[in-house]
């Protein structure tokens, strides 16, 4: 009798922690189990804005899929997801297609750009790792360009961050403390660079407790970044961005868009055929699909409404990462004919950092500002190490100095 096959799409927080779980808690004869996923690595994509601003180096966020799973117990297959045909049972990839018993979607999020002109063609991302490194290279190039022209063009140190949520904002903080670094290294004077946070809503951090946002805005202040809040960005060309702002349009010269205002659940999970709610999958109690028993959704493609607000839950690790345990337990359950649980969340609180030494926080009730936030935002990364790979990878990849 062959053994159920269970297929893991995406190695991101949900599902590298659930085929963590999985390791540990089968036997290998129980189920053949694999994981799917384009690149070799896991990263913290908690740390991507710290990447695309310079101050962490890429290696220290990518953490080798090898290192946390043993391929003895998870065949590993690098390969690009293409398309899922769950009447079929079948997962497409680049090379070749996998047949499963039991499916986990975890393929993450895509940068939503809401048709607005020019963001596709001319706006950088903070996605993944591969684009965080393009910000820090398309910021390197600018400044390093500056006094390589005949006629300076100031538009080379006018940085614009679409977008004052939360890796808007966490980008800002890291990218202007490195700001009096390159003007070093660049021979260029601190007051001819602009970091320009462009926000559709009134405030900053839409959501957060007020008194939180006002240390955010007047932390960021005084290091030089400026808000430009209540405007709506209606084009992003190669040289400036356009913003309508009580109805007066106005034009920002840039040659640095950094679009961080919006994502979407991967669009393979919509474009497969299954129901979707703007693009997620509302899932069940279980974390099942609605359609159909065998499939899973977890972290940025699933769906999980508040009962309490009538609003989903947001799409962080901290959620995806308490999903990893239901979905685990679950898949375990399917297989072995017992009985599914339903995921409860349990927000811990929310940290937003405001650079490498600054953070504000709201964790079980209580705030948190400055340096205090900031150590709990690294004990939450920590944290997050030694459950995945235990103290052995807490040791390689933890951060321990609060002002580094």
């Amino acid at each position: 009798m062959n053994k159920p096959h269970i297929v893991i799409l995406g190695a991101g927080y949900g599902g590298m922690m659930t085929a963590s779980k999985l390791q540990k808690t089968m036997h290998m004869n129980e189920a053949e189990i694999t994981l799917v996923n384009k690149n070799d690595y896991h990263y913290q994509a908690t740390w991507l804005h710290e990447n695309a601003a310079g101050t962490l180096h890429p290696d220290r966020t990518k953490i080798k899929i090898k290192d946390v799973i043993n391929s003895r117990k998870i065949n590993i297959v690098l390969d690009e997801v293409i398309s899922i045909k769950p009447e079929e049972k079948t997962v497409k990839l680049s090379n070749t297609e996998l047949k499963y018993d039991v499916l986990v979607i975890g393929l993450g999020f895509e940068s939503a750009t809401f048709g607005i002109p020019g963001l596709e063609e001319h706006a950088l991302m903070i996605n993944n790792i591969n684009s965080a490194r393009l910000v820090r290279e398309h910021l390197d190039f600018n400044f390093a360009n500056y006094h390589n022209e005949a006629e300076k063009n100031d538009a080379r140190l006018n940085i614009v961050v679409g977008g004052g949520g939360f890796t808007g904002i966490e980008f800002a903080g890291e990218l202007i403390n490195r700001i009096p670094e390159l003007c070093a290294e660049y021979d260029i004077e601190k007051t001819q660079v602009r970091v320009i946070v462009v926000e559709g809503a009134p405030t900053i951090l839409p959501g957060f407790d007020e008194e939180l946002v006002e240390y955010a805005v007047n932390s960021l202040s005084a290091r030089g970044v400026e808000f430009i809040n209540g405007a709506m960005l209606k084009e992003c060309k190669e040289d400036s961005i356009v913003y309508e702002k009580d109805g007066k349009i106005t034009e920002i010269p840039t040659m640095t868009t950094v679009w961080a205002a919006g994502v979407k659940a991967n669009s393979i999970v919509e474009q497969s055929g299954f129901a979707t709610n703007r693009g997620k999958v509302e899932v069940r109690k279980d974390m099942r699909t609605p359609d159909y028993d065998d499939v899973f959704v977890i972290g940025d493609c699933a769906l999980i409404m508040n009962e309490q607000t009538g609003r989903p839950f947001p799409p962080t690790a901290q959620i995806a990462i308490q999903q990893s345990g239901t979905v685990a337990h679950n898949v375990r359950a399917a297989v072995r004919g017992e009985q599914l649980q339903s995921f409860e969340p349990n927000l811990l609180g929310t940290i937003a950092s405001l650079g490498h030494d600054d953070a504000i926080a709201e964790v079980l009730g209580r705030k948190l500002f400055g340096w205090k936030a900031t150590v709990m935002k690294k004990m939450s990364d920590n944290r997050y190490l030694l459950k995945l790979g235990g103290i052995g990878l807490l040791m390689k990849k933890g951060k321990f100095n609060i002002f580094y």
